[in-house]
Order: C-alpha cells, then structure tokens, then sequence
C-alpha cells in the first residue's frame, strides 16, 4: 500500500454519515471549539486595543498636548499601530475563526490536528505584536496597510498559509453538494489573501518598483484587501444567516452565481481609483473608476437576495440579536455601493481624492460591513461552540448600539467633512492649514471612537463571562461525574 494512503485516515476530517444532521454538527462544533475560542479571544483583544489606539489618535488631533511628552506616541505612530492592529488582529483572525467555523459546517467536516492551528496562530500573534512594538519604536513606514516593517510580514504569510490550509481541506473533504453560495465567497477569500499580501510584500519591501510603483501596489492591496478579502467573509455570513434563522430561501439564488464572479472579477481593480488625479497613469486611474462602477452589479444581486429575504420579518429581525447585525452590515453594504457608483465620475474624483472621505471609504467597508457581519457571525457560532447561551442579553443591545451608533456616525462625519475638505482645497481662496485644522471632523471623531471603543469593550466582557460560565459549568459536571464514581465504587 502506498504511504500516502495510510496517512488519509488521520487527515480525512469527515464525520460520520451515519449520524443525524445535529450529531454532525455536534462534532464539528467540538472539533472546533479551541481553535475558534483562541482567535476569537485575540481578535477581541487586537479590537479592544486598536480601539484604544485610535481613539488615542484621534485625541492628539484635538489636544495637540495630550501625551505629547513622549516620543513614541506621536500622532503618525499611534495611527500606524491602531490601522495594523485592527486589520490583521481584529480583522484577519476573526476572519479566520469565522471562516474555518462556517466552512467545517456546511461542508460537514471536523477540523484534526490542532496543533498546528494554534502554532500558527501563536506565529501570527507574536509577529503582530513586534511589529506593533516596532512601530511605537519607529521602525515603520508610511505605506497604508503596509506600516509593519517588512521582516514582520513573512511570518503572518507563513501562518496564515497554515490557518488556510483547514479551510481548504474542509472544503476538499466536503460531505454536502451542492457547493452553497457561501463556501464560494469564503473559499474565494481564503485564496485572494496570501496572493494580495505576497505581491504587496514584493512590489513595496523586498523588489520595491520605481517612482509611483510602489503607491499603485499599495492602492491595489488595500482595494483588494477590501473587497476580495473582508467583503467577501461578510457576503458569506449574510447569506449562511439569514435564510438559516429566518427559515426561508433566497429569493434569487441563482443570481448569486452573476454577483460572486463579478465581484471577484472587478474587486481586485478598485483600489486605483484612490489615487485619481495622482501622477500615475490615465489608464489606470480610469481602470479605478470603472471596477468602482462595476461593482454596483454584485451589489445589486446581494441588495435583493438579503433585502427581499428579509421583507416582512422585521419584528423578527428586531427581535433577534443576530440578525440585528446581519441586516445592519447587509444595509451598509447596499449603501456602499451606492456611494462607489456615485463617487466613481471624473468630478466627484476630483473633490474626494486625497481626503478624509477615503477613510470613510475604507473604513465604511472594514467596519460597517465586515465587521457588524462577523458580530452576527460570533453571536450564533459562541453559545454552539461553548455549549451556553450568552449570560447578558443587555450587553448584547449595548454592544449593538454603541457599534450601530458609534460606526455610523464616525463613516457619515468622514464623508461629510471629507467632501468639505475636497471643495475647500480646490479653492485657492482657502487656507490649506485651517482645512486641515478642521475641528469638527476631529471633535467628532473623538465621540464616535470613544463609543466604538466602549462597546467593544462590552462585548469583551460579554465573550468572557460566556466562556469562564461554560467552563464553570464543564468543570462542575465532571466533578458531579467523578463523585458518583466514587460512590459507586464504594457500593
């Protein structure tokens, strides 16, 4: 027999086909219930931080003297480390426990060998923190998205290779046919990552092109970090969660198939259309603007699958916490659409380029959309990984509020005074340092980030109380378990 076919056994993670659909489930939820705990709990703890940092940020912005005696907390440090702790601490490994948790569901899969989960993960953690330790320490750069030094960068590509490869193989040892619209959005993220990190690590750090080069595969990586990678993960959740809670069918199924390849098709040309008016090619610029417009089909498709799903269920959807999150990511990103197809002309261009706008871009899309979807997707996913239902319902509304109000305002105030920035600084009549100085976008960016923060901070004690009952509860159990033993060994 061939060695290779002695080891499939101990990499086949199928469950038996045997049991009912909940026995399944069953193990694959126990299958994954360190692996999801671990990144969950780090993803809350990178949120948590990154929250702290940018609300820090944001302060300097108002107080030029706030902790301005200490050197390694300047402005430009503090919001390099705040950007890289959100997005691949937050971010990237709540992707990762969503990711692998929805994949071994619906492909019926357990997921083996632990161990190497965890060492990725701890790589991924300790190479995260030194590169925020070393960007307080000022070895960074200014390249968005891209602050962490470059030596950092290898070590996350290297651990999420490993993190990935589950997902992978759940989706190779699937159980279930057909493929169902999420299993392609996810499998599709899972692929775009690590190509979009090697070529943006090649094109800036380690064969760094000429010129603008470097600034055009950066605006590539950030549009397609955007919408080939945590758009996509948000896509999935949505359309896993609302016919399963709701009990009803998409009402376009089959159009699903038009919105996946075009956004996979036109995703990965967005990010060009940052730098129109820049001194980088027409072409190029134009190719920005038209992916941007694009983009409005996949939105469309998506609009009236979870739009129409949902119609007639509000009480439902209200009383929900879930869905309270799905629908909120679902409705922004409609509305994000909507505002690519109206931001994507020659004249709008000229108005938000190199603004704040682009922030409330960017972070309307991270936030607004990816991560109030992965919220849902950790509200169903912890009380079945953990066995216990959440301990605080009034957390849960305080958590949602505080994001809802908190996210909102913050992206609305971006593109609001965004667009003000944009007609004032091409008006020659107007000082460019008092645009800048532009107090009420910052005073209420303060506001909007103290909010974020403290409901992340909620959720934080809300996942811990979840976990600590549940381990009270396993721990009782077992030393109810280990009592009647020895009382009937006594017998």
């Amino acid at each position: 027999m061939c060695p290779c076919e002695s080891l499939i056994p101990l990499v086949d993670p199928r469950t038996d086909s045997t049991q009912s659909e909940e026995a399944q489930l069953g193990q694959v939820d126990a299958s994954l219930r360190g692996p999801v705990l671990f990144f969950v709990a780090k993803a809350l703890g990178w949120l948590v931080l990154g929250s702290l940092f940018a609300l820090v940020a944001a302060i300097k912005l108002v107080n030029r003297e706030f902790l301005a005696g200490h050197e390694f907390l300047t402005y430009g440090r503090v919001f390099a480390a705040a950007v890289d702790a959100l997005i691949y601490g937050w971010g990237c490994q709540a992707a990762f426990a969503v990711a692998l948790w929805l994949m071994a569901r619906l492909c019926r899969v357990q997921v083996k060998h632990l161990g190497l989960l965890y060492v990725a993960g701890v790589f991924w953690n300790v190479g995260l923190l030194w590169g925020v330790a070393a960007i307080f320490l000022g070895d960074l750069t200014s390249v968005p998205l891209l602050e962490l030094p470059g030596h950092v960068l290898p070590v996350l590509l290297a651990s999420y290779v490993l993190i990935a490869t589950w997902g992978v193989l759940c989706f190779r040892y699937r159980q279930t046919t057909p493929v169902y619209v999420s299993q392609w959005y996810l499998l599709a993220a899972l692929f775009m990552f690590p190509w979009m990190l090697f070529t943006a690590m090649m094109g800036v750090f380690y064969a760094p092109g000429r010129g603008v080069v470097q600034s055009i595969v950066d605006a590539w990586y950030v549009g397609g970090m955007l919408w080939l990678f945590f758009v996509p993960v948000a896509l999935a959740v949505i359309y896993y969660l609302l016919p399963k809670i709701l009990g009803r069918p998409l009402f376009v199924y089959y159009l699903a198939t038009v919105g996946f390849w075009t956004l996979l098709a036109f995703g990965g040309w967005t990010g060009t259309h940052f730098l129109v008016y820049g001194p980088i090619p027409v072409w190029m610029q134009a190719v920005g603007l038209v992916g941007n417009t694009v983009l409005i089909v996949p939105i469309i498709v998506a609009a009236f699958n979870h739009h129409v799903t949902a119609f007639g269920a509000a009480a439902t959807v209200w009383q929900s916490p879930v869905l309270r999150f799905t629908m909120y990511s679902a409705l922004a990103l409609t509305f994000a659409g909507f505002m690519n197809l109206l931001t994507s002309t020659h004249a709008a261009a000229l108005t938000i380029s190199m603004t704040a706008f682009n922030v409330g871009t960017v972070l309307h899309l991270f936030y607004a959309v990816f991560s109030m979807a992965v919220f849902a997707a950790l509200y169903y996913l912890l009380p079945r990984i953990c066995g216990r239902e959440w301990p605080s319902a009034i957390l849960i509304k305080a958590h949602f509020w505080a994001a809802a109000l908190g996210g909102g305002i913050l992206v609305l105030a971006l593109y609001y005074f965004g667009w003000r920035q944009g007609e004032q600084i091409n008006n020659p009549e107007v000082d460019f340092l008092g645009i800048v100085k532009e107090g009420a976008l910052n005073q209420t960016s303060v506001a909007a980030l103290a909010l974020l923060a403290i409901g992340h901070l909620v959720f934080l004690v809300n996942f811990f109380w979840l976990v600590a009952s549940a381990a009270w509860d396993c721990a009782k159990s077992c030393l109810m378990s280990g009592l009647a033993m020895v009382k009937g060994g006594g017998r």
